[in-house]
């Protein structure tokens, strides 16, 4: 992918995130007043997990807009990295969303109250619509960029807490078992749990510049060596992550001793092979003259 490609992918994910942005807000509102008016506890959570996953989405918002900025001398790969910092960021909050949500599925789990069950399936309704299109917004998004998926998994946990506040109205209009629904929530707040570990692991690997997971460095080293007609050894070799989908790579290469016209072409088989292979763009490669011994 080239770097106009990667500048236009990342409008139209700027402008999904946008609209998933303005779409949790008018959610989030909405069931703030439903909540108040129908004296339910779980739309008015649900709302304050809302609001938090609108800080993310915000957060995720501001780093694409921090990584379309160009390159400077201080920072020549540019603002790449603040996605994934913001991605680190989001699984930390989302671990204490799931906190806040076992904290409320207690309080609820020992006292009970009342509530208009119809207003608050209505708005919870409501939630759940805003809370899919988001969803759908930015699940097409998501494959290869931990920024985006850090967003999107913050609005599936949205959608799947509307769907138990959803779920849980209407057992509770038939049943009047109020306990259903911090039952529902402590449910919620495991999913959330998983999520959050993941996304934090894989966010935390990246900023240690740990080798990408599709690579495997060992493969890396024998494909060069066995299709690359001129490589006799490779050494050093370092492979990590910049930012979503962009990945770097630094090694020592031993070959004959040549002309340069010669190790340009081999530096481009080089390039080209981790390319269309590792689907590695940025490359250092430092030649070495192999060294034979006399007799």
């Amino acid at each position: 992918m080239t770097i106009h490609s990667h500048q236009h992918d990342k409008q139209t994910k700027l402008s999904r995130l946008k609209i998933a942005l303005i779409l949790t807000c008018l959610g989030m509102f909405f069931e703030f007043i439903g909540g108040f008016l129908s004296n339910s506890l779980a739309l008015i959570s649900d709302a304050w997990h809302m609001l938090t996953h609108i800080f993310a989405l915000g957060m995720s918002y501001f780093a694409i807009i921090l990584s379309l900025r160009s390159p400077t001398k201080k920072r020549t790969y540019g603002f790449y990295r603040a996605e994934i910092l913001a991605a680190f960021i989001n699984g930390v909050v989302l671990i204490f969303i799931s906190g806040y949500l076992v904290y409320e599925g207690i309080l609820r789990f020992i006292s009970p109250e009342a509530i208009k069950v119809s207003q608050m399936l209505l708005v919870a309704g409501f939630g759940l619509v805003i809370n899919g299109i988001s969803t759908f917004l930015l699940a097409g998004a998501c494959k290869h960029d931990i920024n985006i998926k850090s967003a999107f998994l913050h609005e599936i946990g949205d959608m799947i807490s509307s769907v138990a506040v959803v779920a849980a109205g209407i057992v509770i209009f038939y049943t009047k078992n109020y306990i259903i629904d911090p039952l529902l929530s402590l449910f919620i707040c495991g999913l959330i749990l998983i999520w959050a570990v993941n996304l934090i692991i894989e966010s935390a690997n990246i900023l240690l510049e740990a080798t990408p997971k599709h690579l495997d460095v060992d493969e890396v080293t024998q494909v060069l060596k066995n299709e690359v007609k001129g490589v006799h050894e490779v050494r050093h070799l370092h492979a990590w992550t910049i930012a979503s989908s962009m990945y770097a790579l630094t090694a020592h290469i031993v070959i004959e001793d040549c002309k340069v016209s010669a190790a340009n072409e081999l530096l481009e088989k080089i390039n080209k092979l981790l390319e269309e292979r590792f689907h590695i763009e940025h490359t250092n490669i430092q030649f070495e003259c192999l060294i034979r011994k006399q007799c």
